[in-house]
């Protein structure tokens, strides 16, 4: 009898998960037998950081990898008997940041006496590759294509300068800063860089290019030296790659499966699974097991995510690109209610911002600074990204830590306008106002600030300033003239500011965890690592009862019209403030 077909349209979702269904099946029916697994991770699929925040958006990143999840299945595997092995096909545009956390899991892997072998097409086609190598050189064994290259050339910024098209525009700008390194408002005010925005650009790519030959130095067990000088003159070929040190084979995809395949062979050829397959076994739909509410035998080490430009109100605000985004009131309910259930034992508050608004900011920091006093140990892990307002909500945590490219610190302030009135008037669009008090206009498009209004944002700057470093060496256990000086609106990498005492530990999200365990006086082995909160399929149909239930940190926020999110988009493009006082730099691009 042949096979029952669902209709057209619904095979794409349907087939996959029969097939899952048979796949289960099947392995009931062996289940006598030890299945051998060999893994996969694809990373050219891409690389979430921040998690699916609801059952929607889960279903659709079913098929594309986390970075926690990435990491949790490589350290179980490490510890599976069933697991011979991990084959990663390396590509993506993915930071140093999230590459040092894989090569952390990787060498857990690799602790273990496991097979572990890197594969590209190239590491950068036609220029730099530097983060898929870095994260390569952290496999027992690198592969490259015949036609590839090494794109391990370090390092560089890029930063980009309107003050010439603005004058061409017509457009005045009046903004201020606190202080020098406070670089966003260069953008608009300079034609190139000031020493101090040289001397900050400088020392990142160079900070970045010393965790770079580093790491790639001890996978290859490689003299530093020995790294620089490739480095000095990439990208290689793939046979100078191999003559130096930085490439065992070169071969095809065929090649290295067919090698590990020979290689493996003995007691029975290993199953290929992918890494995310692995970490959440039964099929397409098992990853919203994780939406439902889980069992409460152990404690609970309560992830709580912070991704994206931080506002009032609720998550998934206004940000222009529709990505994620970082509510005070949601993040602070989340914070508020894992600390009110008796099964959290400590929390980390996964940090990836560039920061944004100050009283958000502030709202947030104070409920890290309430769950500690009642008794939660809070460890901030910050991702690729965790400055001004992102580091104003890490700093009163327990500890913080970062990744040695993670770009942080920028403790400083700026805000001002842009005043469009002649340029508009350049394409016949005039305006006129009408006002009923002395500052009603103030931050009004049309007209610059006069003496009297610049003088109040001079002061607002300053007041900002002050509670942001005063607050900063509290929360820090540093005298303010100790940490004024690393502060002045200045981007540190992450290994940098752990050298000034701005953050406590380089590493990742389980260092950050096994940090929060050990505060809280208890194991790895008795808790449960749990994103939280988590989304309930059934939260429309049942909405919270108040704002101390966990599903209150899931409200959505208010939406923002077509027209406004264009008008932030190419603000937040442009580099301005978008978000608010605290907010990074928007236009450094280091690769």
């Amino acid at each position: 009898m042949a096979a029952r077909r669902f209709p057209a349209p619904l095979r794409p979702y349907l087939d996959p998960v029969v097939a899952s269904v048979r796949t289960v099946a099947g392995r009931v029916a062996n289940r006598g037998e030890t299945e051998r697994l060999l893994l996969e991770l694809d990373l050219t699929r891409g690389l979430l950081e921040a998690p699916p925040t609801s059952p929607l958006a889960a279903f659709r990143a079913l098929q594309t990898p986390t970075l926690r999840g990435v990491v949790t299945a490589l350290e179980k595997a490490a510890e599976d008997d069933e697991v011979v092995g991990v084959v990663a096909h390396v590509g993506g545009s993915h930071g140093l940041t999230a590459t040092a956390e894989i090569r952390a899991a990787v060498a857990t892997f690799r602790a273990a006496g496991k097979r572990a072998v890197a594969w590209s097409e190239t590491y950068g086609e036609m220029g730099g590759g530097n983060a898929a190598y870095h994260l390569a050189s952290a496999f027992e064994e690198v592969w490259v294509q015949p036609t590839g290259q090494v794109g391990l050339v370090g390092a560089h910024a890029e930063v980009t300068f309107l003050r010439g098209t603005l004058d061409k525009l017509g457009v005045e700008t009046q903004l201020g800063q606190r202080h020098e390194y406070k670089s966003a408002a260069n953008t608009y005010l300079e034609r190139s860089m000031t020493e101090p925005h040289r001397e900050m650009m400088t020392r990142i790519v160079d900070s970045i290019t010393d965790t770079l030959v580093a790491d790639v130095s001890a996978g290859r067990g490689l003299e530093p030296a020995a790294v620089r000088a490739a480095l000095e003159v990439g990208p290689l070929s793939p046979d100078d790659a191999v003559a130096r040190g930085l490439v065992d084979r070169i071969g095809y995809r065929e090649d290295v499966y067919a090698a590990l395949r020979s290689e493996l062979a003995v007691g029975g050829e290993p199953t290929l699974r992918y890494v995310e397959r692995y970490a959440k076994p039964g099929g397409p739909l098992a990853g919203l097991k994780d939406q439902l509410p889980g069992p409460r035998g152990k404690g609970v080490v309560a992830v709580v995510g912070a991704h994206g430009p931080i506002h009032l109100g609720r998550n998934g605000g206004p940000n222009p690109l529709g990505g994620p985004s970082i509510g005070s009131d949601s993040l602070a309910s989340a914070l508020r209610t894992a600390g009110n259930d008796p099964s959290v034992r400590a929390i980390v508050l996964r940090i990836d911002s560039p920061g944004g608004s100050a009283v958000a900011s502030d709202a947030v920091r104070r409920a890290v600074q309430q769950v500690r006093a009642d008794g939660t140990p809070v460890v901030a892990s910050m991702g690729a990204v965790a400055g001004s307002g992102g580091y104003f909500i890490a700093m009163p945590c327990d500890e913080i830590v970062a990744g040695a490219a993670t770009l942080t610190g920028s403790i400083g302030v700026l805000g001002g306008k842009q005043v469009l009135r002649e340029t508009l008037g350049r394409i016949g669009v005039d305006r006129e106002t009408v006002r009923a008090g002395r500052f009603s206009d103030m931050f009004s498009s049309d007209r610059p600030f006069d003496e009297e209004e610049w003088a109040r944002v001079e002061g607002w700057l300053d007041a900002i300033y002050a509670d942001f470093t005063a607050k900063a060496a509290a929360d820090r256990g540093m005298p303010l003239a100790e940490l004024e000086p690393f502060a002045r609106g200045r981007v540190w990498t992450g290994a940098d500011a752990a050298e000034r005492g701005l953050v406590d530990h380089l590493g990742g999200l389980s260092l950050a965890v096994d940090r929060a365990v050990a505060i809280a006086g208890t194991s790895r082995g008795d808790v449960d690592v749990r994103a939280w909160p988590k989304p309930n399929p059934l939260a429309a149909f049942n909405p919270p009862e108040n704002s101390e239930t966990p599903a209150a940190a899931l409200l959505p926020g208010e939406g923002v019209g077509v027209v406004d999110r264009v008008l932030r988009l190419l603000v937040e493009q442009a580099g301005l403030p978008a978000y608010g006082a605290l907010t990074m730099p928007g236009r450094i691009v280091v690769r």
